[in-house]
Formats: C-alpha cells, structure tokens, sequence
C-alpha cells in the first residue's frame, strides 16, 4: 500500500525534527533533548506546559492529556522546544506565544482560540527570532494578529495551519522604520484561510514563498505586499465569495530611502476562482 504524502513525519516521535520545507527546515526544536510530559491544563506549576517552555535545555514537550488551557499571559517559549500536540486536543485561550530572541522552536497540533486584550496575538515570533516550524495548528479569534513575524526574525516555515474567523492574519516585517526586517524569510504552504478579512499574509521587507495553500471567501485582499516585499506566490487557489482584492500593493516609504516604494508579487501556477480584482 503507497505511503500518504507527509506520513513519515509520524513513523516516530521525534521524525518530525527537520522534517520542516522552505526557510525553515533547519528547524530541530527539542530533538536532542529529554521529554517533557505535560500532565495538567493547569496555566502554570509542575507538568504544565509554561513550566516546560521556559526551561534552557533543549525538550520535547508532549501531551499525556487533551484539553483546554487558559493562558493568563503570554506563554515565553524558550530556544529549542518542540510543542508535539499530536494525539492529543490541546487549545490555548485567552493569550497566545510569544517566540523571543529564540531558535529552532517547532510548534505542531495546537489549537489557538479566542484572545483579549492588546498586542493579543496567538504567536508572536519577534525580535531576531529563527528557525522556527509551525505546522498542523489551528488559529482564530484573537485580538490582534494570528500569526506575527517582525523585527529580524528569519528562516520560519508555517505548514498545514487552518486560519479562520479573523481579522488581521498573519503579519511580516513590523513598519516602515524597522528596516533590518530585510533579512526575514518566510514560507508558508498547505494552509487554509477561511473567512479571514486580510493579510495572508502582509509582508513589509520580506522574502515570502506562498504554495499549495487556499484561500477563500476573505473580506478585503488576498496578500498585500508593501514596502520592498518579494513574494512569490506559486500554486495556491484563490477563491473569493464577491469581487474582492487578491493582491494589493501599498505604497511606504522605508526609513533610511528618499523615496516611498511598494513590494512586488509573482504569480506563478495559481488559481483564481469567483469575483477577482487587483489593487
């Protein structure tokens, strides 16, 4: 019997270690660590999974329960972890994750629901973050963004994520003024985004590979490229519900140019589907 596309990623736990496509395949997370078993939904104490995050060594973290956990703030996610959420059903409410000045994190099987309160983002990648794998979550209704990556945090690959019931997305590149955001790196692939108004993403500085994802019935634009954004869009479905933005261009001027610029977008392979504009 043939093998399912990406099913040798599960043969065994820590198969999934370098296993990320695109910018972030160098991603190990906790592979030469211990194993962390996270034993309560309990937000914080022994065998929750903040305890396990904010260790130093390298850890795999899984489940030996499913359920809810209710984050009261944002949960620092230290270098070299792997969240294994496979086998199990595990949400995060309330607060999202916050990446800091950390390397090779993998994030996989996690539910993000439901945020209050500002800079409410579900995962917030940010400053010089790298090598970084999200992949198999699910992501809406928070406060802010899903998904940000800004100030200098490079090499991340988001895979097989469903996005829904939002607003803001996922954002690349910060602003205009933070112009090291010429070194971020971004691919996203295989996801759905379902009933999200925009930014899927919107991207400021970077170098952004989009394939093999669908997008549908979103409320302004597809993808938004601004201020000296590359993105190569290869292979994905666009399908709006009414005529609507698929790429908008929006023009900013970078801090250290004279002149304001807009990013650009090659489409290669991709289909459109239902009422389509530009901008």
């Amino acid at each position: 019997m043939e093998a399912l596309p990406y099913s040798h990623v599960d043969l065994t736990m820590r198969a999934l270690a370098a296993q990320a496509e695109g910018f972030g395949r160098a991603a190990i997370g906790g592979l030469h660590g211990p194993i962390y078993h996270v034993t309560t939904l309990n937000d914080d104490g022994p065998g929750s999974l903040r305890a396990g995050c904010r260790k130093k060594e390298p850890i795999w973290i899984v489940f030996d329960i499913s359920g809810t956990i209710h984050l009261s703030s944002f949960l620092n996610v230290s270098s070299f972890k792997t969240i294994d959420g496979r086998g199990r059903r595990i949400k995060l409410t309330n607060k999202g994750l916050k990446l800091k000045e950390c390397e090779h994190v993998i994030i996989c099987n996690l539910e993000f629901e439901g945020a209050t309160g500002p800079d409410g983002d579900a995962i917030q990648i940010k400053p010089k973050s790298k090598h970084i794998w999200i992949d198999r979550c699910s992501l809406r209704d928070y406060h802010d963004g899903l998904i940000d990556i800004t100030r200098e945090s490079t090499d991340i690959t988001i895979s097989r994520c469903y996005f829904g019931q939002h607003d803001k997305t996922i954002l690349i590149g910060a602003d205009p003024t933070h112009v090291d955001d010429r070194c971020i790196r971004v691919t996203i692939h295989h996801c759905f985004f379902y009933g999200t108004r925009q930014r899927h993403p919107r991207v400021r500085f970077a170098k952004v590979h989009l394939y093999n994802n669908y997008t549908r019935n979103w409320g302004i634009y597809a993808v938004c490229a601004s201020v000296e954004s590359q993105i190569y869009s290869q292979c994905n479905i666009y399908e709006a519900g009414e005529k609507k933005t698929v790429f908008k261009y929006l023009t900013e001027k970078a801090a250290d140019k004279e002149e304001a610029s807009s990013g650009c977008i090659k489409s290669e392979g991709d289909v459109f589907l239902g009422e389509l504009k530009q901008a």
